[in-house]
């Protein structure tokens, strides 16, 4: 069953809320919808600057997401060690890297034909 793309808006608009909530850095968002065999509708990507802010980003959009539209991941990876952790959200997969992470696996420029959009934030 495909989640509307209102439901997947409204899902991206509450992970960016926990994202902001503990100041997750560089914070993208890939819409892969219009390439062919993808695993997902969108991407949400940020940063954060240590494994105890990548687990503090993550936490914090768990709850979010939680508290405000009673859902959670199908699937969760990495958290073990803090450097890269994806949440599943089915339709949305976030993934939350430290930095020299993010930038070593480069998933934006391995997903080159994506429309990316670039959040702005204000810290």
């Amino acid at each position: 069953m495909a989640i509307s793309k209102s439901s997947s808006d409204q899902l991206i608009s509450v992970i960016l809320k926990g994202i902001e909530e503990v100041k997750g850095k560089d914070i993208s968002i890939l819409d892969l919808r219009e390439i062919e065999n993808t695993v997902c509708d969108y991407f949400v990507i940020c940063n954060g600057t240590s494994n105890t802010q990548v687990n503090a980003i993550v936490n914090s959009i768990q709850k979010t997401v939680s508290k405000q539209i009673s859902d959670k991941p199908w699937h969760v990876e990495g958290s073990n060690n803090g450097e890269w952790v994806l949440l599943d959200y089915v339709n949305v997969v976030v993934h939350v890297f430290q930095k020299h992470i993010r930038e070593f696996y480069d998933i934006e420029g391995l997903w080159g034909d994506a429309k990316v959009t670039s959040i702005s934030t204000n810290y």
